[in-house]
């Protein structure tokens, strides 16, 4: 201890959900703690600003209910300050501490073997090193997880773990596996399939589209083949996850740089940390924690069953037991109990470990946390988006080879689908047919998530010894109030599930629903347009405002020049092009509008114009959409510019450029009054279109922040992208993915 009526104490992990809670105990529960938290930056907000916004959050709010907002505002920026940066970062630490609580971790159990191992070994490295090279002697309380002894069975217990793997050389590996990745992502053989992936899926968005899909996919890959690099590495070696072999490993760099040192250590090893069951509040909690996805997930029916083992033990800690143990242990207060003994372990005399756990003390087998579940949601339902209740499943727990093979035949059949939804033309049944397949693929997804990750929790057959901590529990003062032990013995887990999480976990996820809910509303465009003469509506025509495209215009120009002898050959020739013109759309919409114009090869121009102004004009005005012409007139009562841009010719789209401000259309080259069938200036469609957009809209002082776009193809979304208010128009099936993907809205204007 430093000589002062002050304990000092440096908390790392203080953003996270223990760090927080910790950081509020310190502060709540006593008035001679000053607290200063490692806290990285984060974008354009600083470490004392992340730190700073951490009074008002619900962790805080019985505190700042009991003193006062103002008191416990002045409290909190009296006793805490930010040391600034990242704990790989730190050179040094100056300030003398007496206590150091490290809870910073990762909060992934399977991200990429590089990030799993700068965080928990590289972040544990980076602070023993800063703390060891300022000569202090601080007491160091390191975070870890109880399930870092690896795959085993029966007792594990609070001891080092006894395994030989050298860090050092696992973190140098893990380095350069990130290495390794990176150049393998860019050799020839795998740009070309990210190439050819891209350009399958956004090809007709232009050239910029593709490359970014292009990189994206690289990333992709690159991530996906250092999570399976981690998950494989920990399993060689005897563990499940990267998460828990990395804990594991950050437990060896402490031991060997603090305790092996001299200096005094102390591992707490939390199970699984779930809602508070008294402090700060009953359910308590923030965000969804290792649990909670299961358990919602089950709620809405979207887990029919589970590979768990009913008698495995599932290991649960209310956070603020957690806390409490930390805190007990940041006073020292058991070491003054009644002259109990420091519990340590008898081959580390430095090192102290802490296992805050249920399994031993107050075991909770799977199948009665599973019926305290699944009885609160029968008597309590969600409801789906009809507002009818959800039926919960019954699960037999089946063999995990069983329900495997099942859901291998179901992923199987979903990726099918999601190839032929890709060829399929767009119709309102296509649209249903690929939200139902959305649906199921998300589900699927998911039930593999929890496969994969869960069962390694839920088919366990190890219990965790609680001794010490039992008896650091025993050691506090007689007068401790209660909501500062932790016996787990107190907890009624029924009651705890149905009375303290499973309301909190409910009213969470029916609050993030109403959000979700509210933002989409906001994104449904308003009846009412908001008026300004610097907004712009910028309309597609083809299949947008228009039921024709350029094939029917030029089907139904030609059907009034041929006669009835020549118009069957006409139509022969137009369909055995057919293949060649769809293979072109599907590549890229300029292509395919270049090679179809060229039929107007030998047109006379005046002929063109004599069509339009009379019967094939009063065809293309008749083919304007009811629900377009309403919405035209809608932006034109706003004060609007009002903007048609199609792919077509001027001279086809002349009857309805009465209902617009501006017409951008193609523009074909004569020679004599006759058309040649080359264009004056290539297509403006796709990324040519949004590039046009902007600088039409800096020529005449638009905001296309508040202007709106209407387009039906997945070639418009690089220009729709641009406007704040973008449109799905009967659209095709990519853009209706696209659409629903970023909460566009999707309208049907074929009727009014």
């Amino acid at each position: 201890m430093t000589q002062t009526t002050t304990t000092r104490v440096l908390l790392t992990g203080a953003t996270g959900f223990l760090g927080q809670a910790v950081l509020e105990r310190l502060l709540s529960g006593s008035d001679d703690i000053h607290v200063t938290a490692v806290v990285r930056p984060k974008g354009s907000q600083s470490g004392e600003a992340r730190l700073k916004q951490l009074l008002r959050k619900p962790s805080f709010k019985t505190w700042r209910d009991a003193v006062g907002r103002e008191r416990a505002q002045e409290i909190f920026d009296a006793r805490t300050s930010v040391l600034e940066g990242d704990l790989t970062g730190l050179r040094e630490i100056a300030e003398p501490f007496d206590v150091v609580v490290h809870s910073a971790s990762t909060v992934s159990f399977d991200p990429p073997i590089d990030e799993a191992f700068r965080t928990n070994v590289g972040g544990a490295v980076g602070l023993y090193d800063a703390l060891r090279s300022t000569g202090q002697d601080p007491h160091v309380i390191h975070v870890s997880t109880c399930y870092v002894g690896g795959i085993a069975k029966g007792l594990r217990p609070e001891a080092p773990v006894d395994h030989d793997v050298d860090w050092q050389v696992e973190y140098d590996a893990a380095v350069r596996a990130a290495d390794t990745a990176q150049v393998e992502s860019r050799s020839p053989e795998r740009l070309e399939s990210f190439i050819q992936r891209a350009t399958s899926t956004h090809g007709k968005e232009g050239p910029k589209s593709v490359a970014r899909a292009a990189e994206e996919a690289r990333l992709e890959w690159v991530r996906s083949r250092l999570v399976d690099h981690g998950r494989t590495r920990a399993q060689s070696l005897g563990w499940t996850d990267i998460y828990t072999f990395t804990k594991a490993l950050g437990e060896r760099v402490a031991e060997q740089k603090w305790a092996g040192a001299g200096h005094r250590l102390s591992i707490v090893r939390p199970s699984i940390i779930e809602s508070a069951l008294r402090h700060p509040f009953p359910g308590w909690i923030d965000g969804y924690k290792v649990a909670d996805p299961l358990i919602m997930a089950y709620a809405k029916g979207a887990l029919p069953e589970f590979p768990g083992l009913p008698d495995s033990v599932l290991d649960v800690i209310p956070v603020d037991f957690v806390v409490n143990a930390i805190v007990a242990l940041v006073r020292e207060e058991h070491r003054e109990a009644d002259g109990a003994p420091t519990p340590r372990d008898a081959q580390d005399p430095a090192a102290r470990y802490y296992q805050v756990c249920s399994g031993a003390s107050n075991p909770l087998p799977f199948h009665q946390m599973y019926e305290s579940v699944r009885s609160y949601f029968r008597e309590r339902p969600l409801e789906d988006s009809h507002g009818n209740p959800i039926a919960v499943p019954e699960w037999k727990f089946p063999a995990n080879n069983s329900m495997e093979r099942g859901l291998a035949v179901k992923e199987k059949l979903a990726a099918a689908g999601s190839r032929l939804s890709s060829v399929l033309p767009a119709t309102a049944r296509t649209r249903e047919w690929t939200n139902s397949l959305h649906r199921m693929q998300t589900g699927l997804g998911s039930l593999r998530t929890y496969v994969d990750l869960y069962q390694n929790y839920t088919r366990t057959e190890m219990i965790f010894d609680d001794t010490h901590t039992r008896q650091l529990d025993r050691s506090l003062p007689q007068d401790t109030p209660e909501d500062q032990h932790f016996d787990v013995r107190a907890i009624d887990w029924r009651d705890y599930w149905q009375s303290v999480h499973l309301p909190a976990l409910t009213e969470m996820t029916r609050a993030y629903t109403r959000a979700k809910a509210a933002s989409r509303k906001r994104a449904v465009r308003s009846r009412g347009l908001n008026e300004g003469t610097d907004v712009v509506a910028v309309f597609d025509l083809e299949g947008t405002v228009a039921s024709g495209n350029i094939i029917t215009q030029y089907a139904q120009l030609r059907r009034r020049e041929l006669s009835p002898l020549q118009w069957p050959a006409e139509l022969t020739e137009l369909f055995g092009n057919a293949p060649t013109y769809i293979k072109a759309e599907r590549r890229d919409r300029g292509e395919f509008i270049r090679a179809f114009l060229r039929r107007y090869a030998g047109v006379p121009v005046a002929r063109v114009e004599e069509l339009m102004d009379g019967s094939l004009g009063r065809v293309v005005e008749n083919s304007i959409r009811p629900g377009a012409l309403e919405r035209i007139e809608e932006h034109r009562r706003a004060g609007h510019r009002t903007v048609l841009v199609t792919g077509s010719l001027d001279l086809l789209v002349s009857p309805i450029a009465e209902l617009f401000d501006d017409v951008v259309a193609g523009r074909m080259d004569q020679v004599d009054g006759v058309l040649t069938g080359y264009l004056a200036a290539p297509p403006l469609v796709d990324e040519a279109r949004a590039q046009w957009l902007k600088r039409y809209a800096q020529d005449h002082g638009l905001d296309l922040s508040r202007s709106y776009g209407y387009g039906d193809s997945v070639a418009d979304v690089s220009w729709l992208s641009l406007v704040g208010h973008p449109y799905a128009v009967n659209p095709d099936l990519p853009l209706y993915r696209r659409a629903k993907k970023a909460h566009w809205p999707v309208e049907d204007w074929r009727k009014a």
